[in-house]
């Protein structure tokens, strides 16, 4: 007779923390930022340009610094934000520096890596001092109050293209608007987290929509119409659009009812409509949108959404290298609203796509997080956060290409804004801290040698 073994003890199983594989990729995408900055020195004064050492050195330092934040406080997060984060950070350097070699009087990389590391010194500030992001829960009232009280102090300055939502003071200047939005995110999660099931359960049913009781939806839509009405007043509609479309998201997956999608997607029809037809600086982008050539035909040449769409044609398959296209001609806005176009005229639909699926990468890393989480307030802010980079990137995209009427938004990462920067590298320490929880190995998971899955909270 053998003896069994079916009595012996499990062994220790670990869940790998991927932070060797985190480690690797950044290198990859600080390498791939300085061939691109070097390509950029190349193409325009046939020699690699003499600081790209020290650029090299500064990016690679701050992706350093933001991987030992992580590998020490938050072990188990997923190994791909960051890296994607860096990567998006560096292209956008590499851009705004190559727009920079054709406005010699307007410098605006410089100040992009001031803010970027910024951005990665409040990244490292989040994932060191949140140890546990359902601390955030308890502050849903005073964040609402913060986010609306930085949309409001705007009005009071002078409009700057057409919009009043900077703040300058001096030589300084920022958008608060950038910050609500992550301000109001927590807020929604917070609230919608407390009361699901009275929204999807409760009220009125008319059709296939429940219609909760005003108790319960009043506050969140009258907070959320606040938000929309004072970025109206300010001229935001590209901003107001995304809180719209983070309400809508937010409220289908605390409640589960696809009708929520449906009633979301009548009423920004009926509102872009309304706001389009009467607003004068909204009506005239509504009309470069549905002839951006009309300048053209009127012998004052070529508005911004026309060269937009000449870039993206003159750049093809393949692009027309880094440093040998000419977006500039697009105008002001070049490194910021439409620097999408120079990536589309120098790398072409190759690089063009590659740079949407790391934004497409980024937002499942995010919802995949959230997923994973057994905490309704965690799950939300996560699939949040997580929507508003899809939803800008739809945005500012849609409307470059010529899709949708123009907004007037950053591209995260890519363009000139110091407000965006920052912003964009809270929301990936949010994730990062998010994950690391989703990730985490929980008591009692290691049954018998085999991982269990965790146990979700059903609603």
């Amino acid at each position: 007779m053998t003896a069994t073994t079916a009595d012996a003890p499990p062994p220790d199983l670990r869940l790998p923390k991927r932070r060797g594989v985190e480690l690797l990729l950044l290198i990859g995408a600080v390498l791939i930022s300085v061939y691109g900055y070097a390509a950029v020195g190349l193409a325009k004064n046939d020699a690699v340009p003499p600081d790209v050492a020290g650029y090299g050195a500064g990016l690679g330092l701050l992706a350093l610094l933001a991987h030992l934040a992580v590998r020490f406080r938050a072990p188990y997060a997923d190994p791909l934000l960051l890296p994607i984060a860096v990567l998006l950070n560096g292209l956008g350097l590499v851009l705004i520096y190559r727009l920079d070699l054709e406005t010699p009087k307007d410098q605006a990389a410089p100040t992009q890596l001031i803010w970027s590391t910024l951005g990665v010194a409040l990244f490292i500030a989040v994932v060191v001092l949140l140890r546990d992001h359902r601390v955030l829960q308890r502050y849903a009232y005073l964040s609402v109050a913060t986010a609306l009280v930085l949309m409001i102090v705007p009005i009071f300055f002078p409009a700057v293209n057409g919009a009043k939502i900077w703040i300058r003071v001096g030589g300084f200047s920022f958008q608060p608007g950038e910050f609500a939005k992550i301000l109001l995110a927590v807020f929604f999660a917070a609230y919608l987290a407390a009361n699901r099931n009275a929204l999807a359960y409760t009220g009125r049913r008319i059709w296939r929509l429940q219609l909760p009781t005003g108790r319960v939806l009043g506050p969140i839509v009258a907070i959320w119409l606040l938000s929309v009405g004072v970025l109206v007043l300010e001229r935001d509609l590209g901003t107001s659009l995304l809180f719209f479309g983070l309400f809508v998201i937010m409220l289908y997956v605390a409640t589960g009812r696809t009708g929520w999608i449906a009633v979301g997607l009548l009423l920004a029809a009926v509102g872009a409509f309304v706001v389009g037809s009467f607003e004068p600086h909204v009506h005239s982008r509504v009309q470069d949108w549905l002839d951006p050539f009309a300048s053209i035909d009127a012998g004052r040449g070529p508005g911004q959404l026309a060269q937009s769409l000449f870039a993206f044609a003159a750049g093809g398959m393949l692009g027309a290298g880094l440093g040998l296209g000419h977006s500039i001609l697009i105008g002001f806005a070049a490194k910021s609203d439409f620097i999408l176009a120079t990536a589309g005229e120098e790398l072409g639909l190759t690089g063009l796509t590659a740079v949407f699926l790391l934004y497409a990468l980024l937002v499942a890393r995010g919802y995949r997080a959230g997923l994973a989480l057994r905490d309704p307030f965690g799950r939300l802010l996560a699939i949040g956060l997580a929507s508003i980079l899809a939803l800008q990137v739809f945005v500012i995209a849609g409307g470059v290409m010529g899709l949708i009427p123009l907004t007037g938004m950053a591209m995260p990462f890519l363009a000139q804004g110091g407000s965006s920067v920052v912003t964009n590298w809270i929301i990936v320490a949010l994730l990062i801290r998010v994950s690391d929880v989703a990730r985490r190995p929980q008591p009692g998971q290691v049954e018998t040698g085999i991982i269990a899955p965790i146990a979700r909270d059903e609603r």
